[in-house]
């Protein structure tokens, strides 16, 4: 009888995907065995061969790489799976964080899954849970959002539609257009509990905790630089 349900056992033979997060700023958060995986790994998976490789570099690791990213993954795919069938150990790395989390990585992993091979993630450094963890909104429901669209009626449109969603919201947003998100913010939520998390782990980390209305209204205060992790607390 055929069945739906897969298995997955971390004992299992054959070719490994590791997913290796790692610092989003400091270089003291890549964790012992993140740094084991890389030395022991057959090939690394990187966003960006020379980002990372000034990051094997500091760790004193020599290891060949392959380039992955949003813009040839899909032409990537055979190749990778083709190291898998061969019993390849390969560690899927981004410019920082964790693969997968608005970085590239899904769709291999996705695939790799679907092929039968084994994918073993690691935990590590994430900014979304790294502001989640420090910012003081409720954290027993949250509803990760990723980056908004860039497209300004898309990005109302989904705000809008987030308006009822329980519990925390968290997004990612670039300096670019958080003070078009603070004006959004201001007109459909001016009530909520606002966290701005930017720079984390970062010599200059900064947290800008308020309510919507008064965020913008002190939009001037807010240092502009570097990627943020937006929190917005639950309406009442």
């Amino acid at each position: 009888m055929s069945s739906d349900v897969s298995i997955s056992q971390s004992h299992a033979a054959g070719g490994v995907l590791y997913v290796v997060p790692t610092p989003i700023g400091n270089l003291e958060d890549m964790t012992l065995r993140a740094l084991n995986v890389l030395k022991s790994c057959d090939l690394v998976l990187a966003e960006d061969t020379r980002h990372t490789g000034q990051l094997l570099k500091h760790f004193e690791i020599g290891k060949p790489m392959l380039s992955y990213h949003k813009f040839n993954e899909a032409a990537r795919q055979d190749q990778i799976l083709q190291r898998l069938s061969q019993g390849g150990q390969l560690a899927l790395v981004t410019d920082a964080g964790t693969p997968g989390i608005s970085d590239p990585g899904q769709r291999i992993i996705a695939e790799t899954i679907h092929q039968g091979f084994r994918v073993e993630p690691l935990p590590g450094a994430c900014a979304f849970t790294t502001a989640l963890s420090g910012c003081g909104l409720p954290t027993d429901e949250v509803h990760f959002m990723g980056f908004l669209d860039r497209k300004s009626a898309r990005r109302r449109r989904k705000l809008e539609a987030c308006l009822d969603i329980p519990g925390t919201l968290v997004l990612y947003e670039s300096p670019h257009r958080v003070e078009k998100l603070l004006e959004e913010l201001r007109d459909l939520m001016p009530d909520r509990d606002v966290v701005l998390a930017r720079e984390l782990t970062k010599k200059f980390e900064q947290w800008v905790r308020g309510k919507a209305a008064d965020l913008w209204e002190h939009r001037q205060s807010i240092k502009i630089k570097g990627e943020f992790v937006v929190l917005i607390g639950p309406g009442q």
